[in-house]
């Protein structure tokens, strides 16, 4: 019999459940995420009235408030107004976006390309467009979560294999016949980690094993490769990986992602893909100023040069304290701790000296590997180094 007690109008089961979740309650008490910011002016940002350092912004060139792309963001919203109102598929397809997509194309030396108002967007559907029932979908263990969300999309079965270990793929892939249509996920550059792709090993056994390829590619984008081509053009497989996906909210200093492929793939997802069909279109704002970090990109080198300049500093001075950076080899830096409480104590000490980081604990990242996650940018001054320098040697000197 059907219950309509006042109680029940107000309370059930999934709402109870949502009030007393311990996950939740630990984060409320802790309060390790959802900071929010009152200013910000380049690498330096105000919360509570103080002025800190940001230590971890995927903003790798610098270019988030570049004059250039201020402005072409200004003169979206006179020209366009605030948003198209629909969906490309339907109503809400502009001149921007497609100037925007054929400019990526061109950039990332694909064919074709289309963009999605978020980065999670892309990468799931670079996924969920292409995989089939009986399809078979071999994953990086350690790749994003949008990338898993596309895959749980899919009717495809899934294998994962090691964090950038080619062999282990191979030896996964070898229970499957030739014949089976096949998918191999992995990404550019991994953020949480900093490490750069076996891109090469990967991609030689995946050809040879009728295997479709697709590289998320956010954090490459901007920051390897000629001109910030990506990893694709850094490792010389552009021509061969079938799908590189990213965001447009890092190196390009806007928000939304993008998909560039073959135009038969492109034109293949815009009619299979949910997220692509059933997604508003990026604002005029968000398209120009990407475009306009596009090419600044191309243009004023002096950013990219900037960023491995000041990457090679930060590494240096995290290898002179004995931290452990996890191996990586770009911008985006893990100070493994090890430990949760250190871990956070880490990330609060850091903060008390005026450096803003992100902390990272399991399941996010592996058992062991708590960590301080950290990026580096092209807008850190000198100044702002050396305050980093000064800041991790005494927290490191109270805390482990």
């Amino acid at each position: 019999m059907l219950n309509i007690s006042s109680q029940s109008c107000c309370k059930n089961s999934i709402a109870e459940r949502c009030s007393k979740d311990d996950i939740t309650k630990l984060r409320l008490k802790y309060q390790p995420y959802y900071h929010h910011f009152e200013k910000q002016i380049g690498t330096h940002v105000w919360k509570d009235g103080c002025e800190l350092i940001l230590l971890s912004s995927n903003d790798y060139l610098g270019l988030n408030q570049h004059p250039k792309v201020i402005e072409a963001g200004k003169r979206a919203l006179e020209e366009w107004g605030s948003s198209s109102t629909g969906a490309r598929i339907a109503n809400g397809s502009r001149g921007y976006h497609r100037q925007l997509e054929e400019k990526l194309a061109v950039f990332l030396g694909k064919e074709d390309c289309h963009i999605h108002s978020a980065g999670y967007l892309s990468c799931m559907s670079a996924i969920q467009a292409f995989v089939q029932r009986g399809d078979v979908v071999f994953a990086d263990k350690n790749i994003h979560s949008s990338l898993w969300a596309g895959i749980s999309a899919t009717m495809g079965r899934v294998e994962k294999f090691s964090h950038n270990n080619p062999n282990d793929f191979a030896e996964v892939l070898s229970f499957e016949e030739l014949k089976t249509p096949k998918m191999l996920i992995f990404e550019g550059v991994y953020s949480m980690e900093g490490h750069l792709a076996k891109g090469k090993e990967l991609i030689e056994i995946a050809n040879a094993n009728n295997c479709f390829s697709v590289m998320d590619d956010a954090h490459g984008i901007g920051v390897l490769g000629e001109q910030g081509r990506g990893t694709a053009n850094q490792l010389g497989i552009t021509d061969q990986v079938d799908i590189i996906c990213g965001s447009l909210s890092k190196s390009l200093a806007s928000i939304g992602g993008f998909v560039a492929g073959d135009r038969a793939l492109i034109e293949y997802l815009r009619t299979h893909s949910k997220q692509t069909i059933f997604s508003a279109a990026i604002s005029p704002a968000q398209a120009y100023c990407a475009e306009a970090a596009l090419e600044l990109m191309q243009n004023e080198p002096q950013h990219l040069e900037r960023l491995w300049s000041n990457t090679h500093r930060y590494h240096s001075i995290l290898q002179d304290l004995n931290l452990d950076t996890w191996g990586t080899e770009t911008p985006a830096t893990p100070v493994v701790i090890g430990e949760k409480r250190k871990a956070y104590r880490f990330w609060q000490e850091l903060i008390k000296e005026g450096i803003f980081t992100t902390l990272s604990l399991p399941p996010a990242v592996p058992p062991k590997k708590d960590l301080i996650r950290t990026a580096i940018s092209a807008g850190h001054s000198d100044e702002d180094l050396e305050k980093i320098a000064d800041a991790f040697k005494k927290v490191a000197k109270r805390v482990l």
